[in-house]
C-alpha cells in the first residue's frame, strides 16, 4: 500500500492521470471511424457513408477481442499486483499480449475467406456491397496489430504508464489522418485509399504497444511468459467478459438494426441507403461521446482493482462516486449538442437529400434523447469487472444492447415502421440505467465500503 500510489493517493488525482489519457486514447480510436467517414462521405458520398457502417460490425469484433484480452489481462495484473504477486501478475500479461494477437490474427483470416457472405449478413444493400468489399478487404489486413494496439493499451496502462497509451493511439490516428487526405484526395483512391491509411496507422501504433510492452516498468516479460496457460487466460477471459460482452452486444444490435433499416427503410420514404448511411455516421459520432464515459471507466479500473486487492475498500466507493460524477457531466453537455445541432453534425460529413437530413435529424432527437444517463451502464460494468465480480459486470453490459434495445428494435417498428427503430433507443437506455443504480447501490451498501 505504502509503495504503489493507488494505495495512498487523492483519488481525485489518481483518476485524472489515468482517465485522461484514456479519454484521449479512446478519442483517437473513433477518429480512426470519423477521419474515414469524413474524406468518404466528401468524396464518395451516401453509399460510402454506408459502406462503412455495413462494415463496422468487424471493427467492433476487434474492439471485443481487445476489450476481452486486454481489460481482463489489466485487471488481473493490477489485482495481483495489488495482492503482492509479482510472478502471478506478469503471467496475467504475458498470455494476454499472446492472445491479443492470435485472436486478431484469426479474425482477420476469416474476413478475407468469407468477406461477402459476411457483408451480405451485416445487411449491405446491392449498391453498397461494391464499396464494403472494397474497404473491408483491405482494412482486415490490420485486425492482429489493431487488437495487439488496442488491448495492449490497457496492459501498458495497468503498468502505471497511461500516457504511454495515449502515445501509441495517437501516433497511429495522426498517421491515419494524414495518409486519408493524401490517398483519399491527393491520390483519387476512394475507399482503398482510406482503408490503406487506416491499416497503416494501425501498424504504426501496434508496433509502438509491441515495444513498450517488451519494456514494462513495474514488471519484466519474457519469453516464457508468452506461452499462453488456460489456467491464465480462464482468468484474462473472465474478468474481461463484461466489456467485451458490451462490444459483442453492440455488434449483434448493428447487425440486426443494419437488416432492419434496410427492410423498413425500403418501404418508407427515405429509402435502403439513406437510414444505414444517417445511423453510421451518428453511431460514430456518439461515439466521441462514449469515449469520454468508457476512458472514464478505463481510469476507474485501476484504482478500483488495486484497492479492492489491497482490501481498501472506501477507496474502492470514493472512486466509483467521482468516476460516475464526471460521466454524468459529460452525458448533459452531450444531450445539448444531439438535440440542438443534428443538422450541422450531419453535414459534416457530405452533402445528402432532403430525406437525408431529415432522417438524421429525427433520430439524433428520438433515438439519442436519454444520452444524459447513458454514463451510468458503462461505468458501472467494469466497475464490477474491475473488483472481480465478472458475471455482475457482463450482465449489466448486457442489459442495454440485448435485454432490452435488441427486442425493441424487432419489436417496436411491427407497430411503427422505421420509426419504431429510432424510439427504441431511449426506452432502452432508461430501463438500463434504473437496472444498473439498483446493483451498484447494493454493492455499495455492503459494510466493509462504509469502514474506515
Amino acid at each position: 500500500m505504502n509503495e504503489n500510489p493507488l494505495g495512498y493517493e487523492k483519488i481525485n488525482k489518481l483518476l485524472r492521470s489515468f482517465a485522461i489519457p484514456s479519454i484521449i486514447s479512446m478519442l483517437v480510436g473513433s477518429l480512426y471511424n470519423i477521419v474515414d467517414q469524413f474524406f468518404i462521405g466528401q468524396k464518395i458520398g451516401e453509399l460510402g457513408n454506408a459502406a462503412t457502417n455495413i462494415a463496422f460490425p468487424l471493427s467492433t469484433s476487434c474492439l471485443a477481442i481487445s476489450l476481452l484480452l486486454g481489460i481482463g489481462g489489466a485487471s488481473a495484473f493490477n489485482i495481483a499486483m495489488g495482492a503482492g504477486d509479482r510472478q502471478k501478475a506478469v503471467g496475467f500479461m504475458g498470455n494476454a499480449a499472446a492472445l491479443l494477437f492470435l485472436c486478431g490474427l484469426v479474425l482477420c483470416l476469416t474476413a478475407e475467406v468469407f468477406l461477402e457472405p459476411m457483408l451480405r449478413f451485416f445487411g449491405s444493400p446491392e449498391n453498397v456491397l461494391p464499396y464494403a468489399k472494397e474497404y473491408t478487404r483491405i482494412t482486415a489486413l490490420g485486425f492482429p496489430l489493431l487488437t495487439l494496439a488496442t488491448g495492449g493499451g490497457h496492459l501498458i496502462r495497468a503498468d502505471g504508464r497511461p500516457k504511454i497509451t495515449m502515445l501509441c493511439n495517437l501516433s497511429g490516428a495522426v498517421i491515419n489522418t494524414i495518409l486519408d487526405a493524401v490517398f483519399v484526395f491527393g491520390l483519387d483512391m476512394g475507399m482503398s485509399g482510406a482503408a490503406l491509411a487506416t491499416i497503416i496507422g494501425q501498424y504504426a501504433s501496434g508496433s509502438l504497444a509491441v515495444w513498450y510492452l517488451a519494456h514494462c516498468k513495474s514488471v519484466r516479460l519474457h519469453r516464457e511468459h508468452l506461452r499462453i496457460r488456460a489456467r491464465n487466460a480462464g482468468r484474462i477471459m473472465a474478468l474481461g467478459m463484461a466489456p467485451c460482452s458490451n462490444q459483442i452486444a453492440m455488434m449483434i444490435v448493428q447487425i440486426v438494426m443494419n437488416k432492419s433499416l434496410k427492410y423498413y427503410g425500403s418501404v418508407s420514404a427515405y429509402g435502403e441507403a439513406v437510414p444505414i448511411a444517417c445511423v453510421g455516421i451518428i453511431s460514430k459520432v456518439n461515439m466521441v461521446f462514449m469515449s469520454f464515459v468508457i476512458g472514464i471507466s478505463q481510469g476507474l479500473q485501476p484504482i478500483a482493482s488495486f484497492n479492492f486487492g489491497a482490501g481498501n475498500y472506501r477507496r474502492v466507493r470514493e472512486a466509483y462516486f467521482k468516476a460516475i460524477s464526471c460521466g454524468a457531466a459529460l452525458a448533459v453537455f452531450a444531450f445539448l449538442i444531439f438535440q440542438i445541432f443534428p443538422r450541422q453534425i450531419i453535414s459534416v460529413f457530405g452533402d445528402g437529400s432532403e430525406m437525408y437530413y431529415s432522417f438524421a435529424e429525427n433520430y439524433f432527437h428520438i433515438f439519442l434523447f436519454f444520452t444524459f444517463v447513458n454514463f451510468l451502464q458503462p461505468i458501472s460494468s467494469n466497475f464490477f469487472t474491475a473488483i472481480g465480480k465478472p458475471k455482475r459486470g457482463s450482465f449489466l453490459a448486457l442489459t442495454r444492447q440485448i435485454i432490452f434495445l435488441l427486442p425493441l428494435i424487432v419489436l417496436l417498428p411491427l407497430w411503427m415502421g422505421i420509426d419504431g427503430i429510432m424510439y427504441a433507443g431511449p426506452v432502452a437506455d432508461v430501463l438500463a440505467a434504473v437496472v444498473c443504480a439498483i446493483m451498484v447501490l447494493k454493492e455499495l451498501n455492503k459494510p466493509q465500503y462504509r469502514e474506515a
